[in-house]
């Protein structure tokens, strides 16, 4: 029996909403417990507002977590005792993961319910009886086994998560070692929680593994869990990616680190079509349909080089749509997944998958698949077709753990407050809505902010990343700074980001195309202008640049600047969400603070640099 105490710093209410203190000192550990199986929705100063919701359920009973354990948390902080619906409605959702199962029995594919009156809901249901071949008794059918991952998907808007126990296809052998010294000379080993993800996501080769999404903060090597879970396959592995730069620093990657040869690894991207044991594609080129001539948009990307993130009249959700989408045959590249006998696909910042590829995984769901991403939010609200088509999260690690184990680097958030100037606040007035956040976000004011603190970072790795070119173009002129774009050709990229990982510049203006992907661990500033309004996945992965242990120590620093009173501002707080749910803290700077403003070097009870995978690596080298 738990005795409720007043100065515990949750309120659990009867719709799954869960308030919580910030000023209390059971905050932090309240917190991280809430983070396993809830989602932050607003983050002000004194009272965060989490939801409870089935899909967090359902990640949180696919991680290992049960009814009991949740409710004890929720006990256990709680200022009140909890409304007995909520009860209820946790045991009943954590114990619907799982009562509809899929195994392969001497060549049936069967969906299994685990009693009659489940298995009669599930025949009657209109989403459901259309995908059924035979009825074969009261609580089990048999399916089309193409029709795998489309039953998944019903059944998780039905609202029962099925677990997938059909088992997968071996995959063309390819045999490969881990090297124990690099390529590069280092010492190489999976750090533990590398190693544990790898094991969690193989689940000893049974079909309880094989299919999942890992979890882990930017620069704490997601690169060497895929890496690991290959190493386990033994087989022909296709790796889907955000971009060309993110294609070859897995081929280095895998150069580096294990046993495979050039002639093994192919890159598959708008520059090269190679298809080889190890294949490493890009989104863009999968969803290439020659009837739009250019890769078609997504939610999170876009044909304007920069991986963009308007709507597209292409976008497909849960929901059903009156316009027709083109059929996956429209699309030539998609080829890609039946041109090898595949025994492993690798999704690659797995958040950002777009809507055709995710059609094409609900056709190979006998391939086994693993998801990498740091943040599982999705703007467009398809965290239910990750769950259901590639697999629910199989390892989560709290970003604050790693940090006070020294994997990745301490970071200390700012969010500083520009006005407008008096001529501009007229205009921002009347400027229509669609444009007021562009207005605000390219306030000129933020220029000498951005100034100010390069004075305060003089010799520090420093990143200023925006959403508009030209206002990214005057930050370039001012500082004398490189600016990478879309329309930087790849070599360039390249080349500019091997001179900034050599020390031969120190400074870099980046549009989108900084937001994932790129290696460059000695950045420990990053200066966000502008983003894509209110993406908490963009903050999570901006800050992420700077998250790699430093050799000597010192403190990563991000900052945004927003233009105060605007849309701007309110953007920067929904961005911030899903960094305060890891346990980060934006202090507020106003303009007029700035010039007064000290950053700190070294963080107080900071754990030492960790040495990465075996050894503290030099200059320009990095496992991510």
């Amino acid at each position: 029996m738990y005795s409720y105490k007043p100065e515990n710093p949750l309120i659990v209410q009867s719709d799954r909403s869960v308030l919580l203190e910030v000023d209390n000192p059971y905050y932090t550990e309240a917190r991280d417990a809430l983070a396993r199986f809830a989602e932050l929705e607003k983050s002000p100063e004194y009272v965060h507002t989490y939801r409870i919701s089935s899909l967090s359920l359902w990640n949180a009973a696919a991680a290992g977590l049960t009814a009991d354990v949740i409710l004890a948390d929720l006990e256990k902080y709680s200022k009140y005792p909890l409304p007995e619906n909520i009860k209820v409605d946790i045991r009943d959702a954590v114990g619907r993961y799982g009562r509809i199962k899929l195994t392969l029995e001497d060549g049936h594919m069967l969906v299994i319910a685990d009693d009659a009156a489940l298995g009669e809901e599930l025949a009657r249901h209109r989403s459901f009886a259309p995908l059924v071949k035979s009825r074969l008794s009261p609580s089990t059918f048999e399916i089309d086994p193409a029709q795998r991952g489309h039953v998944k998907r019903v059944l998780l808007q039905i609202g029962y998560p099925a677990e997938d126990l059909a088992g997968y296809v071996s995959g063309a052998p390819l045999h490969f070692d881990l090297r124990p010294v690099t390529l590069a000379g280092q010492p190489f080993a999976l750090r533990h929680y590398q190693a544990d993800a790898a094991e969690v996501y193989w689940a000893q080769g049974s079909a309880a593994g094989g299919s999942g999404v890992v979890v882990l903060p930017c620069g704490a090597g997601k690169t060497i869990v895929g890496i690991a879970a290959m190493h386990k396959a033994q087989c022909a592995t296709l790796i889907l990616t955000p971009n060309t730069i993110a294609v070859r620093q897995w081929m280095r990657e895998i150069l580096d680190k294990t046993t495979l040869t050039e002639d093994q690894i192919g890159e598959y991207s708008g520059l090269k079509k190679e298809i080889r044991p190890v294949t490493i594609c890009t989104y863009q080129v999968l969803t290439y349909h020659p009837r739009k001539g250019a890769a078609l948009k997504d939610r999170g990307w876009g044909t304007d080089k920069d991986g963009g993130a308007a709507p597209d009249p292409h976008f497909e959700s849960m929901a059903p749509k009156k316009r027709r989408l083109p059929r996956i045959s429209e699309y030539p590249h998609m080829a890609l997944f039946n041109s090898m006998d595949w025994g492993l696909i690798i999704y690659d910042e797995v958040h950002l998958l777009p809507a055709p590829v995710f059609r094409i995984t609900a056709e190979i769901q006998a391939r086994r698949r693993l998801g990498l991403t740091a943040t599982l939010v999705r703007e467009d609200g398809m965290e239910g077709d990750v769950f259901s088509l590639v697999g629910p999260k199989k390892y989560d690690v709290p970003w604050k753990d790693l940090e006070r184990q020294g994997w990745i680097a301490t970071a200390e958030c700012h969010e500083i407050r520009v006005s407008l100037a008096d001529e501009d606040r007229m205009e921002y007035a009347v400027t229509g809505h669609d444009q007021k956040y562009h207005f605000a976000a390219a306030n000129p004011r933020k220029l000498q902010i951005v100034s100010m603190l390069m004075a305060k970072h003089k010799d520090d790795d420093v990143l200023i990343i925006g959403q508009y070119i030209p206002q990214l173009e005057q930050i370039a002129q001012r500082l004398d700074a490189p600016l990478i774009t879309g329309d930087t050709p790849v070599r360039q990229r390249e080349k500019l980001f091997q001179q900034f990982r050599e020390g031969q510049i120190r400074r870099l203006v980046l549009s989108k195309v900084g937001n994932f992907s790129i290696d460059l661990p000695d950045a420990n500033v990053l200066i966000q202008v502008s983003g894509m309004f209110g993406s908490r996945q963009e903050e999570a992965q901006r800050l992420g640049r700077v998250l790699r242990p430093k050799q000597n120590g010192l403190l990563a620093h991000f900052y945004t600047i927003v233009t105060r009173d605007t849309l701007d501002q309110e953007y920067a707080a929904k961005r911030q969400l899903f960094l305060t749910e890891q346990g980060y803290h934006y202090d507020i700077l106003y303009e007029e603070e700035v010039p007064g403003f000290t950053p700190a070097l070294m963080a107080m009870n900071a754990a030492p640099p960790r040495r990465a995978n075996g050894a503290l690596q030099p200059r320009g080298t990095a496992s991510d």
